[in-house]
Order: structure tokens, then C-alpha cells, then sequence
């Protein structure tokens, strides 16, 4: 019989070289591959409950009941795929936290979709491969899928279900890098991530990433690897301001910086000519994570933390896998 109940956690991520735009959207599949790094202590908790015996699925997030509508249908379907593999047609109450702000940026649904696919499989007793539940997590979120592995991950474009996944390339202790998040607004915002992906080939510099992507890949792949931080930054600032050039381009145009933003960013080039390891990147929000080389956080929040605008200061190394607890 099935445990019916389970418990997961997952760490959300931040990608250096960013996700934007998909071939497939129903199950989203990218146009192009993506680099990332887990972040510790930035997480979603996540219980999977079979066991209330419900007529229809129901989820508290953040200590808020879910009313009927999209949120709630996309965590259901989510589920669907998990009971049509156990044959299960069961529905279940969700309880979810997330430690950081979410729907800002912070790829809160990256870690959200990886600990739900975690506890659903763990409940229903379905026994998948990490590289199977990272498919499953891309489902729900294609971000998800890099929350799944552990540490530096790469995930792999490809062009169906099964050969769309993420996998590790490096362990968490093998680079110590700091992302320091500088929060400069916790709203939820106007457009969301699948919103826009549907939106990016719109774009006339979408095609232009797309065929430059696997050159920036391999640059990041490589200086990630031999710890070469002035590569590293050089490629992760690019990548990251070629996705939001995208985004303002595109019909309709997505504007997520705010004054601030814009702000953090020269801030964080200044203090890397005057030798200081850091870099930002941004994802499909306004707040700014800037990336420290090991030994320059303490320098870096130092010249952030004041700020006009800036409302909270978060820090967190390379986290670990996705885990369902005892």
C-alpha cells in the first residue's frame, strides 16, 4: 500500500545562464539549455496528504487556503502525471511553505514544483530516478528541474520529455560562492514566468540568444569548473542582460527592473573594478542577486546594505539536492 503521506523540501536556484523561452509549452521544453547553482536555505517544504479521503485536490500555501482557479488547477495537473503513474486516482491536500519571497524573481516555483514532485512520488510510493524527477519537476515548472540535483547543475535542453532533465556538474563544496539577494520588492509581479516564456519568440533578438547560447553555456560550464571567477562574471552579467533585452523587445514588452535594480547593477560593476569578486544576474523580477567569490560577501553587503530602496539583504552558498524527510 501507499504511504499516502510525505514530506519534501527543495532549494530554489539561480540561473547563470538563464531559461527563457520554450519549443514545446505544454511541457516545457527550453530552447536552450541552462547552468545553475541550488541555494542553501532559500527552500519550499512541501506535505503531500492522500490521507482525508478528498473528493477534490486542496493546497495551503504559506498558511493561505487556495480558492478554485489556476493555481490550484496547475498543482492538481501537476499531480495527475505522478497518479497516472501509480495508477492512483486519489486527490490530497498540499501544505506548502516557502522561506522567501515568492512570485519575485527568486525562482520560488522552482523549488516549489521540485518538492511537491518529491512528496507526491514519495506518498503514492512511486520510485523514479533523480534524472526522472527532474523530468517530472520540469512539468510543473521548468526551472523545477534544476532544483532536483545538487550543487552546480546543467540542464539539458532536449527535445522530448525523457531527454529534458537537469544533472549535477559539480558538488556544493566545490566552489564557494556566495549569492548575496538584494530584495527590492516582495510583490508578486504583473507578468509571470510561463506568461513570458510564451511571449520571448516575439522578440527579434530571441533567435540571436538562442544560436549564441551554447557558446555562453560552455564558457560558464568551464570557468565554473576550473573556479575562474573573471570568466564566470564576464558570461553570467552577459547572459543575463541578453535575456532582459529579450524581454523588453518582446510583444508585449516586460520591463521587470525597477530604478533600484538598475542601481544594484552599477553598484556591482564598480566594485569589480576595484577588485572585488562579484557579479549580478537577474531573473524574471526586479530584485538583484549579486554573486560573490569566495571571501567578498562581507565587502559586497557592506556597500549594498544602504541602499536606498533596498528593503532585505539574503545570503545563501550552494545548496544541496531536493530530499523527502524521514
Amino acid at each position: 500500500m501507499p504511504t499516502w503521506k510525505a514530506t519534501a523540501c527543495a532549494y530554489s536556484n539561480i540561473a547563470f545562464i538563464k531559461y527563457w523561452g520554450n519549443i514545446n509549452d505544454e511541457l516545457r521544453l527550453p530552447v536552450s539549455g541552462s547552468i545553475s547553482m541550488n541555494l542553501d536555505g532559500l527552500r519550499t517544504r512541501t506535505t503531500v496528504d492522500f490521507e482525508n479521503d478528498l473528493k477534490s485536490d486542496a493546497a495551503v500555501i504559506d498558511g493561505k487556503e487556495l480558492p478554485l482557479g489556476p493555481a490550484l488547477d496547475r498543482i492538481s495537473k501537476h499531480m495527475d502525471y505522478v497518479r497516472k503513474l501509480a495508477n492512483n486516482p486519489h486527490r490530497a491536500l498540499v501544505i506548502s511553505e516557502t522561506n522567501f519571497p515568492t512570485g519575485a524573481g527568486i525562482a520560488s516555483s522552482a523549488s516549489a514544483f521540485a518538492a511537491l514532485s518529491l512528496a507526491t512520488a514519495a506518498a503514492l510510493e512511486v520510485r523514479l530516478t533523480e534524472r526522472e524527477l527532474s523530468a517530472l519537476a520540469r512539468l510543473g515548472s521548468g526551472s523545477a528541474s534544476r532544483s532536483v540535483p545538487g550543487g552546480f547543475v546543467e540542464w539539458y535542453a532536449g527535445t522530448t520529455h525523457e531527454a529534458s532533465y537537469a544533472e549535477s556538474i559539480a558538488p556544493v563544496d566545490h566552489w564557494a560562492l556566495t549569492d548575496v539577494v538584494a530584495i527590492i520588492s516582495k510583490a508578486h509581479k504583473a507578468t509571470g514566468s510561463t506568461e513570458g516564456h510564451s511571449i520571448a519568440a516575439s522578440s527579434p533578438l530571441q533567435a540571436a540568444r538562442i544560436a549564441s547560447a551554447p557558446q555562453r553555456l560552455e564558457t560558464c560550464r568551464k570557468a565554473i569548473l576550473a573556479r575562474d571567477f573573471d570568466a564566470f562574471a564576464e558570461v553570467v552579467e552577459l547572459d543575463s542582460n541578453v535575456m532582459h533585452s529579450v524581454m523588453m523587445t518582446g510583444n508585449p514588452a516586460l520591463f521587470y527592473w525597477l530604478p533600484t535594480t538598475l542601481t544594484l547593477m552599477e553598484t556591482v560593476r564598480d566594485l569589480r573594478k576595484q577588485g572585488v569578486g562579484v557579479c549580478y544576474t537577474i531573473d524574471a523580477g526586479p530584485n538583484v542577486h549579486c554573486i560573490c567569490a569566495p571571501d567578498a560577501a562581507p565587502k559586497v553587503i557592506a556597500a549594498l546594505q544602504n541602499i536606498p530602496g533596498v528593503l532585505e539583504l539574503k545570503q545563501a552558498t550552494a545548496g544541496g539536492p531536493a530530499y523527502v524527510e524521514a
